[in-house]
């Protein structure tokens, strides 16, 4: 089968892993890329064995379908142009600024009748495909996603930067939004909060907690889920997995400590190989096809947006309570 053309828009630090995914897999010809800095632009390209495209519209002339790694800011510019042309999008995470630019992107991509997808990478890391057959109604969720400093995407949040990663696995694994939130956040290093911490309390009864940090002493991406009758761990930076599996009726029978601890079924995840990145254009690209569900759909990106938007709410209102105890004080 031919594979499918293909470019880049932006090709900063993470668009530059498009590029480089893009020209390994068999099922993609990288046609091009472009970004403002056209100096950049061309070392990409060389490095690729592709080449540094003059403007936005001469790639989209070029290819079927499109990576959208420009800044936050400019994703529903370029997400609009893409639809406007006829091009499948697969748009970075965070999807838009906020949910108006996130609706706005889905109805052009609707209006055009192309494909929009969000880079949601962390659905497509080994370990957590390895896991997710078995969540199952969870009762609690706990994420640690911590990361040394880096001196990019200081413009956004760390919610937005880095939680939002979790926040849309818990929204997949629970299935619903939540009815409540709580949030605490700290700037350290930059102008935005640097780390964060959320509650997400479902309707359900479940409820998730969620902590983010990019100025951490060391670098974590662990999230365990409790259930009625079982424990999932998955390291999401090692890509693997431990599992606890409870024998309910067993257990419940057993009549001293050693017959309970027979009830117990301890064991490691089946993880599988690949990069998350890889797998996750892909899919991206057998959709493009017709072959298959893609990367997250638009609605998942935008609920994931929404959800982080009021975690980013509730940190400036206690932030806000905050500043007014200290003026009370002073």
């Amino acid at each position: 089968m031919r594979p499918v053309r293909v470019g880049v828009l932006g090709v900063g630090t993470w668009g530059e892993k498009h590029a480089r995914v893009y020209a390994s897999l068999a099922e993609a010809e990288l046609v091009g890329v472009h970004d403002a800095d056209a100096a950049r632009a061309r070392t990409v390209a060389a490095a690729h064995g592709t080449r540094a495209l003059p403007s936005a519209d001469a790639l989209l002339e070029a290819c079927e379908a499109v990576s959208v790694a420009v800044p936050t800011i400019a994703h529903r510019a370029a997400v609009e142009r893409a639809a406007a042309a006829g091009r499948a999008v697969l748009v970075e995470k965070p999807m838009a600024p906020a949910t108006a630019d996130a609706d706005a992107m889905i109805e052009a991509a609707a209006r055009a009748g192309t494909i929009l997808q969000v880079g949601h990478v962390e659905r497509f890391n080994p370990a957590m495909i390895a896991a997710r057959p078995s969540v199952r109604d969870p009762k609690f969720i706990e994420a640690h996603r911590l990361a040394l400093f880096q001196p990019r995407s200081l413009d956004i949040d760390v919610v937005f930067d880095l939680m939002i990663h979790d926040i849309d696995l818990v929204l997949e694994c629970v299935g619903e939004s939540p009815a409540s939130i709580s949030a605490v956040g700290v700037a350290v290093l930059s102008d935005n909060e640097d780390i964060a911490n959320a509650r997400l309390e479902f309707a359900d009864g479940c409820v998730a907690n969620l902590t983010a940090s990019r100025v951490s002493q060391e670098r974590m991406r662990r999230m365990r889920f409790f259930q009625g009758d079982s424990y999932l761990s998955v390291d999401l930076l090692e890509r693997s997995g431990d599992r606890v599996l409870v024998d309910l009726p067993r257990l419940h029978a057993a009549t001293g400590p050693l017959a309970a601890l027979a009830a117990i079924d301890r064991g490691r995840l089946a993880v599988g190989q690949g990069e998350p990145l890889a797998l996750e254009l892909a899919a991206f690209l057998r959709s493009v096809r017709g072959g298959g569900p893609g990367a997250a759909p638009a609605a998942a990106g935008r609920a994931a947006l929404e959800v982080a938007g009021a975690v980013r709410a509730a940190m400036k209102h206690r932030a806000s309570l905050w500043a007014a105890r200290a003026n009370a004080a002073s």
